[in-house]
């Protein structure tokens, strides 16, 4: 009976110790810091195998700290945080140019393939689905074989070829509306070619808003 005393005594002295010098495994550190960086995301974590942190009874958080760090807390009072050096590697199926495009030319099922490509750590949001795209235009000119980024696309046109306008003319304080029709698609702030309906004029004018074309006569 003494002997068992002892023994329940000696292992209760020893159970706050164990926890007290129990610790985090950088394993599980390195598979969180891994895990914040998406499904779609290859990437290698560099933990310190001698890293010391007190084990967490609460799951990890994680933050996205930049391209090439993930901050790991533990929320634990006290609790800690690291951060964790990662080298990313991304791949998806994104939309990409089978041709080159100007940057007036509407983009077209014609122009668009869709393929299996590493974005690098820094990329920004890529275009996924043709369909969102086909019936718009680029910024600006790009090569075949770009990635499409949600950034090159501008919005729909705002015209399109024979559709009704309004032609207007700005002299002083006098303003002289007329009926015309378009002979060209545009955006709001592009120069559109269109026709006096009544004169059969063909002018160019600038497109200020849907169906609105500002022209001097």
């Amino acid at each position: 009976m003494r002997a068992t005393y002892i023994a329940m005594l000696t292992l209760a002295l020893w159970q706050p110790q164990a926890r007290a010098t129990a610790f985090q495994s950088p394993d599980s550190i390195r598979t969180a810091a891994i895990a914040a960086l998406g499904a779609n995301t290859q990437a290698e974590a560099a933990v310190d195998s001698q890293l010391r942190m007190p084990a967490c009874t609460q799951p990890l958080a994680t933050t996205v700290a930049g391209p090439a760090s993930v901050a790991v807390r533990c929320a634990d009072t006290p609790g800690w945080q690291v951060y964790v050096p990662v080298k990313v590697r991304r791949e998806a199926d994104v939309v990409v140019l089978s041709r080159p495009v100007r940057g007036d030319e509407p983009i077209g099922p014609q122009h668009l393939a869709v393929q299996r490509r590493e974005l690098g750590a820094n990329a920004g949001a890529v275009v996924t689905d043709p369909g969102a795209v086909i019936g718009k235009r680029l910024r600006k000119a790009m090569p075949a074989g770009a990635v499409l980024g949600q950034d090159d696309v501008g919005g729909e046109d705002a015209l399109k070829r024979g559709d009704p306008v309004t032609l207007v003319s700005r002299v002083g304080g006098m303003e002289v509306r007329m009926g015309g029709r378009a002979l060209g698609a545009g955006r709001v702030g592009s120069t559109v070619s269109v026709e006096n309906t009544a004169s059969r004029r063909i002018i160019r004018g600038r497109l200020v808003g849907p169906g609105l074309v500002e022209v001097n006569l």
